[in-house]
């Protein structure tokens, strides 16, 4: 069978992944539904305060990696001050952004904005302050509505990178932005509907970036309820997404989904019959959607830390063998033939850093292949969908 495994086999398998990784933490994974703070902490989308602080001052020192990641920013397209917005009434997307008709347009301009908040925070050049409200108006005075078979996932690529330019700019920002309030209905009214249901039978990374943008969008808005409904959904797919054997011998079934046998679970995992420690539901379709998924999953973890309960304590085993069993492929380790028929597609983009900050700074873990692939591909840049900078804003930053 292509996807079968002799015993042995499977042992050693299991026994290759245990080395790679660190030993198993004494504290049990036990997910809980969270209610929102109150209040919500500000700015508090992917980076608090705190973190924004502590990067302006390794920034203005000159000090690397920092002043590396900043210059790239500053030197891409998304930081150029002479930008035009490019806004659409209607953005239309289909598989694969076929169509695309202000797809690209509309998840560069809010990458754009974002860069500018960032930049406007680490000089206080009110050039960049005023370049991304200009993005973000443009937008909020013309688009109505996604449509096409993608409109769920542009939604949430855009919907998860605009509260994060919008959280700078309206707490740190006093120059002033008088359409902020139409800047949140557009949330509100075109982005927070496409995302706050999640799409159970879809690819995992579907339901995790469109949290992102849900948990965003609800943070900027001090919107309690939609928040709470992000994160329980958040909570549910994250153990469907990333395999642990403390599972039991399956993963878990993606919550409200139509998937309730082994083999529509099989058949979902892409083929997968084996399951170790770490791997994604999406590991034997393509790295590239596997790293989206692990990015926004860390962006969710990342902001809910912010705004005052830290998931990594109780994901840690599941967060650090998904990072360490996807970097350890990325770095050329030989694929064994039981995992996705012999055969992975790599290239797994710019989502390991939030991650490995979060764990190896701030809690200690010793993952050698996550550093040598993260610290090995720094500054990290975007991939023009909603990972963007993240060396910049996450490498050991301890708060």
């Amino acid at each position: 069978m292509r996807y079968g495994v002799p015993a042995g086999l499977a042992a050693l398998a299991l026994g290759l992944v245990a080395a790679l990784a660190p030993p198993p933490a004494a504290v049990a994974e036990t997910p809980r539904t969270a209610a929102a703070p109150a209040p919500f902490a500000h700015p508090g989308v992917l980076s608090s305060r705190a973190q924004l602080d502590f990067v302006r001052t390794q920034v203005q020192a000159g000090r690397q990696p920092w002043k590396a990641a900043y210059d790239q920013m500053l030197a891409s397209r998304y930081a150029s001050l002479s930008r035009t917005p490019k806004p659409r009434e209607v953005v239309e997307c289909g598989s694969y952004s076929n169509p695309n008709i202000g797809c690209t347009d509309e998840r560069e301009d809010a990458i754009a904005a974002y860069s500018h908040a960032l930049a406007w925070y680490m000089t206080r050049d009110a050039r960049h302050a005023k370049k991304s409200i200009e993005l973000m108006d443009a937008w909020s005075a013309k688009i109505k509505d996604h449509t096409n078979s993608n409109a769920p996932l542009q939604s949430g690529w855009a919907g998860s990178t605009w509260p994060r330019a919008a959280e700078i700019i309206k707490h740190t920002y006093t120059g002033g932005w008088p359409n902020q309030g139409r800047f949140a209905t557009m949330l509100r009214d075109v982005y927070l509907p496409e995302v706050i249901n999640g799409r159970p039978n879809s690819n995992g990374n579907w339901e995790l970036i469109m949290m992102d943008a849900a948990v965003g969008i609800s943070v900027h808005l001090d919107d309690r309820a939609s928040y709470d409904k992000a994160m329980a959904l958040y909570l549910g797919r994250v153990p469907a997404y990333f395999y642990l054997a403390s599972d039991g011998a399956q993963p878990a079934y993606p919550p409200r989904s139509s998937i309730d046998t082994r083999g529509e679970l099989i058949d979902y995992w892409h083929g997968q019959s084996t399951f170790v420690d770490g791997l994604a539901q999406e590991t034997c379709r393509d790295f590239g959607h596997t790293g989206m998924g692990i990015a926004a999953t860390m962006h969710v973890a990342e902001t809910s830390r912010i705004q005052g309960r830290d998931l990594y304590p109780q994901f840690k085993d599941r967060f650090r063998h998904a990072l360490g069993f996807h970097a350890t492929y990325e770095l050329g380790a030989p694929v064994p033939s039981w995992l996705c028929g012999g055969n992975l597609t790599k290239g797994i983009g710019p989502a390991t850093e939030v991650g490995y900050n979060a764990l190896h700074t701030r809690l200690g873990i010793t993952m050698d292949n996550t550093r040598r692939l993260t610290e090995g591909r720094r500054p990290a840049g975007t991939e023009n969908h909603f990972e963007a900078w993240e060396t910049l804003t996450h490498a050991e930053n301890p708060n």
